[in-house]
């Protein structure tokens, strides 16, 4: 089985690897941001990478703390402030730039997706250990029709697990700090990047289970050479625009 074709979503006319957004271009623009998206977008991202928690009345949002205090002007948890609180508030980063920016929804951000990108999204929060709550993002997926390229990703085995019992066929992503060797049972591996120096063969042993991979490494430009050298499918990047000039020169 070719990871190339079975286990991340069929981009046309895109080379591997792929550059995937983390965050959107967070060194650009504030993470998780309608403007870091869309710059990622300008920048030529083949993934957009954000963080999925749920509102307190039960809203998807993209944000990465499980509290605003870092990212926004406000401070609480998001679980415990609803999609209106959310959006009062200023999304910046202390960017004053910024100050318009919203903490976004994942409609939002699907609705700013171009046809040829994918979305990979990090369920951040144990609400995705909920049937009813992976039934209603799978289904925000079908109805924006863009399930066949979505990948849900988490460091949690636990919520992927609930996901593929939600939807089988959904791409899903196991992200791993400590384990050198790939773990059956999710289509697409980030291993944090040292590991594939402590196992030279793991990308190897990852494509022969059909599992794409994607170094945990969102600062990869001085590796690129070593991922390309690996065959890794994908490329996390904090800075896409930087990434893919580097990238089309180790192609040259």
């Amino acid at each position: 089985m070719s990871a190339s074709t079975s286990s991340l979503p069929s981009l046309p006319g895109k080379a591997k690897p792929y550059v995937i957004a983390h965050r959107g271009n967070l060194v650009a623009c504030p993470e998780n941001t309608i403007a870091a998206f869309n710059k990622a977008i300008a920048d030529g991202a083949d993934i957009l990478e954000t963080d999925l928690h749920l509102t307190s009345d039960n809203e998807f949002v993209c944000i990465h703390d499980a509290a605003v205090d870092r990212t926004t002007n406000g401070s609480g948890e998001v679980a415990q402030l609803t999609l209106t609180q959310l959006k009062k508030l200023s999304a910046s980063c202390g960017r004053a730039e910024f100050k318009d920016e919203r903490i976004p929804t994942l409609q939002e951000v699907i609705e700013l997706l171009p046809s040829d990108t994918a979305l990979l999204l990090e369920l951040k929060t144990d609400r995705f250990l909920e049937e009813q709550v992976g039934r209603r993002l799978v289904k925000i997926l079908d109805n924006t029709g863009i399930r066949h390229r979505t990948i849900v990703g988490s460091f949690s085995f636990a919520r992927i697990q609930m996901m593929q019992a939600v939807a089988s066929d959904l791409l899903t992503g196991w992200l791993s700090m400590s384990s050198p060797f790939p773990k059956p049972g999710a289509r697409v591996l980030g291993p944090f990047w040292p590991l594939l120096l402590l196992n030279p063969c793991y990308v190897r042993q990852a494509h022969a289970r059909g599992q794409a991979v994607c170094p945990l490494d969102p600062k990869p430009d001085s590796r690129l050479w070593l991922y390309k050298c690996l065959n890794c499918d994908a490329v996390l990047t904090n800075n896409p625009e930087k990434t893919r000039r580097v990238l089309e020169k180790l192609s040259r």
